[in-house]
């Protein structure tokens, strides 16, 4: 489900509560709200509160931590490209084929990843591109050097296009974790009781209204930026493309 239905669905489910909570406060007899009893309802809702906000804090700095990440390897890649390119053009004129192929290998991806996934479509799924850069890798490994420069360039070039094959997989890694569904379904079980809690013991008045739905809106936006950052390659906050742009706008001059 994407991340601004699944906000959507937060926000109705915690103002929901908000009104049922109302309601319930117009329907249940005074002493199940006054006195003690509305003191324990305040401290065992602020425990629940409190453990709400730890999980969604921990969560959101998850989420920043593994969307940080990705942004980190797609610069390191774009960094490898580069030498790559650079060192096979050192090589001589024999790696012109091979800085070709893999131009065009970086464009494809570039679409598949980024172009795409703008509309949502967008995937790392390394079959994609697998067999483009393995038959690169596989090209490098056939450079036959005629001198101990050669030598040492196709030394660095194998040793660049294995590493950027093994990042490949580590991306693909940090992108198969997203929010577990019943994780989520909890927290939004939380935050609805919350909600209803809150509602409960608020004096019914549009400004109160306004306030809790204020509230909601900005629960339900927190989840949906987790959700989001979870998704790196896609959706409104998505790694940038600018490192791998300017790798391939530089590659194979």
């Amino acid at each position: 489900m994407h991340p601004s239905v699944i906000g959507i669905v937060v926000l109705a489910f915690t103002f929901a509560g908000v009104q049922l909570g109302m309601r319930l406060r117009s329907r249940l007899p005074d002493q199940h709200l006054s006195g003690d009893a509305r003191d324990t309802i305040k401290l065992g809702i602020g425990l629940v509160a409190t453990v709400t906000a730890l999980v969604l804090g921990l969560l959101t700095a998850s989420a920043k931590s593994n969307f940080d990440a990705m942004d980190a390897n797609v610069k390191h890649a774009a960094a490898g490209l580069l030498s790559l390119d650079r060192t096979l053009a050192r090589y001589g004129p024999e790696a012109t084929e091979i800085r070709r192929q893999l131009q065009e290998a970086v464009a494809q991806r570039v679409d598949s990843v980024w172009q795409a996934g703008r509309s949502g479509k967008g995937t790392v799924d390394p079959s994609h591109s697998m067999e483009a850069i393995e038959h690169i890798s596989s090209e490098i490994h056939r450079l036959t050097p005629a001198t101990d420069e050669q030598r040492a360039l196709k030394t660095r070039a194998v040793a660049a296009a294995e590493s950027l094959l093994d990042a490949r997989w580590v991306v693909v890694a940090g992108t198969a974790a997203p929010v577990p569904v019943v994780f989520l379904t909890v927290l939004v079980v939380w935050l609805t009781v919350t909600f209803t809690t809150f509602g409960m013991l608020a004096p019914r008045s549009r400004t109160i209204l306004l306030v809790l739905f204020v509230c909601s809106l900005s629960v339900s936006g927190a989840i949906f930026l987790v959700l989001e950052m979870s998704s790196p390659f896609d959706g409104l906050i998505s790694v940038s493309s600018a490192p791998m742009d300017y790798a391939l706008s530089h590659m194979n001059r």
